[in-house]
């Protein structure tokens, strides 16, 4: 590959083929979309006709002037459903794929190799000629789990936010969405039979800038939410680019905002519940749901909407950092750890995941939460959000569960990249481009029978000291572009990772990411503008305390 392609992530196999010359997409070039290719064709039209001005239209036309799109089920064996073939000549670029998605992926590599414009929404030199290089590419991923959490009920991002961040993630070969929506600061998604979850729980009077020990207020109000129409939308949008929804509703911790416009749900005989507002700080908060059956019937309503706007396997119950002080003062919790025949207050938590594992599984759903959901018994059939480090998701996978590896020393993306005095906002400790780019998702110490069980790895980006767009993407990127590589790229010891080509091909990267729009970090460091002095975040030494 030469160094003006600069693939990311870097493909398995593939060689150029200086003989053929390339192809030129002109005003005569086609897309011939067999069977199951139609959305990508109409994907790849959208896109490369906007930042060439080209029509390509549907057809089949001569030598030199088609692109084809194929299903080639007979491919699946080997490159799977998300694998594909990608050949260009002076003739034709054929995309064959073992699915639609294999086919999805063979033109966002087709995209990267018209160069750095061809991520542009409209032609910056009309009349100019597009070469795609003599190529041959055959890939597939390493992962079929390969995700972003994003957190938008810290602060809340608008529709259109999400929909940009869902064609980044496209343009990265990332493929699961892991949509955190509702936490002690906003409650973002409308629930009918539950109005009020959104009328009170949607938005907080003021909200903390800087980490929780800054004295920085931001005097008004914050909030939002995605109406159930804007959920279809999302959710279709994502799965025109073969990324699949997973919605997290986050439950019995991190549920203050739920409790605020609901407060019979929190533990009523313990405080004074009415009295409690949507969280306007970060960390932990202590109002945790109560175990009542009139908690499960509520959050069981709210499920019962869910599965009707996200068709996902798994959905996501959040499980993590329940602090357990109101449960150990209530007597009604501790009559119900006792009518249960429970030892603890963590094996209540893990009754109440299990309640929602079964219902889930009943209504054909799988259950996946972070690793605090260990605690007290893990739950049958439920899957593991691996983020406290390696540990909890080796736990899960000896135990015969389904891990996504998310370890917080590795790929939180709120933590900061430099340990320069600019750096905005530092949280916890240092994490650069390299080290992400050598995060091994798989334990070494698994054997591969517990190893099989690791679905893949995810990206979290957590939004409290990230008020805008702006500080998503700095914070988000370059480092996403690394973890898309070690999701995607072929298994290699993470010690022998060319890092250096990784540089080389980021060097190329930017230049599409500045098409994009995307406010990354500069390798140099941060812009002015994209600096917060005064603004305190939580640097530390050592490995970081819960988020």
């Amino acid at each position: 590959m030469t160094l003006t392609t600069g693939l990311i992530p870097a493909p398995a196999t593939w060689r150029d083929i200086d003989s053929a010359g390339g192809f030129v997409i002109d005003e005569a070039t086609v897309i011939d979309a067999g069977p199951g290719t139609e959305v990508t064709a109409r994907w790849l039209r959208g896109v490369l006709g906007a930042a060439t001005g080209l029509a390509l239209p549907p057809g089949a036309g001569d030598d030199g002037e088609t692109v084809r799109l194929r299903v080639q089920p007979e491919d699946a064996g080997h490159l799977g459903p998300e694998g594909y073939k990608l050949y260009v000549n002076g003739d034709d670029i054929t995309i064959h794929g073992g699915g639609p998605a294999g086919v999805f992926w063979g033109a966002q590599t087709l995209r990267q190799l018209l160069g750095p414009d061809a991520f542009r929404r409209a032609p910056v030199a009309p009349g100019r000629q597009w070469l795609v290089p003599g190529t041959f590419v055959e890939d597939t991923p390493r992962f079929r789990w390969r995700g972003l959490m994003l957190d938008v009920a810290r602060h809340f991002m608008p529709k259109e936010g999400v929909l940009r961040y869902l064609d980044l993630m496209a343009a990265h070969k990332l493929n699961v969405f892991h949509f955190h929506l509702t936490d002690d600061q906003g409650w973002r998604v409308e629930i009918k039979r539950y109005p009020k979850l959104t009328e009170t729980g949607s938005w907080r009077a003021r909200t903390k800038f800087g980490h929780r020990a800054s004295p920085l207020w931001e005097e008004k109000p914050h909030g939002g939410y995605y109406t159930q129409d804007d959920i279809r939308e999302i959710v279709a949008y994502a799965a025109e680019r073969h990324i699949t929804v997973v919605p997290e509703i986050d439950v019995p911790g991190h549920s203050q905002a739920a409790i605020a416009a609901y407060p019979e749900l929190g533990n009523t005989d313990v405080i004074d519940t009415t009295s409690l507002s949507v969280w306007d700080s970060w960390g932990i908060s202590l109002n945790v749901l109560a175990p009542s059956d009139n908690t499960l019937r509520f959050y069981e309503g709210v499920f019962e909407e869910l599965l009707e706007l996200f068709p996902s396997e798994f959905i996501h119950i959040g499980g993590d950092e329940c602090a357990k002080e109101q449960w150990r003062e209530s007597p009604f919790v501790q009559a119900r750890i006792a009518e249960l025949g429970l030892a603890d207050e963590d094996e209540l938590q893990s009754w109440f995941i299990g309640h929602f594992d079964t219902w889930l599984s009943a209504r054909g759903r799988r259950l996946i939460g972070w690793d605090e959901i260990l605690e007290g018994g893990l739950a049958d059939g439920a899957a593991v959000s691996s983020w406290r480090g390696y540990q909890g998701g080796i736990a899960a996978a000896r135990a015969g569960h389904d891990v996504v590896m998310c370890p917080e020393q590795q790929v939180y993306l709120d933590y900061r990249q430099d340990a320069g005095a600019d750096e905005p906002v530092p949280i916890a400790y240092v994490r650069t481009l390299e080290d992400v780019y050598r995060f091994e998702p798989v334990p070494p110490e698994l054997t591969p029978e517990e190893a099989a069980h690791v679905l893949g790895a995810q990206a979290n980006v957590w939004t409290e000291v990230m008020e805008d767009q702006g500080r998503v993407d700095y914070q988000t990127f370059p480092r996403l572009a690394a973890f898309a590589e070690v999701a995607w790229s072929p298994l290699t010891a993470p010690a022998a990772r060319d890092f250096a080509d990784f540089e080389r091909r980021m060097a190329v990267h930017y230049r599409r990411l500045d098409a994009l729009g995307v406010g990354y970090r500069p390798p140099a460091g941060p812009l002015p503008w994209q600096r917060r002095p005064g603004v305190l975040g939580r640097p530390i030494d050592g490995p970081p305390p819960n988020r």
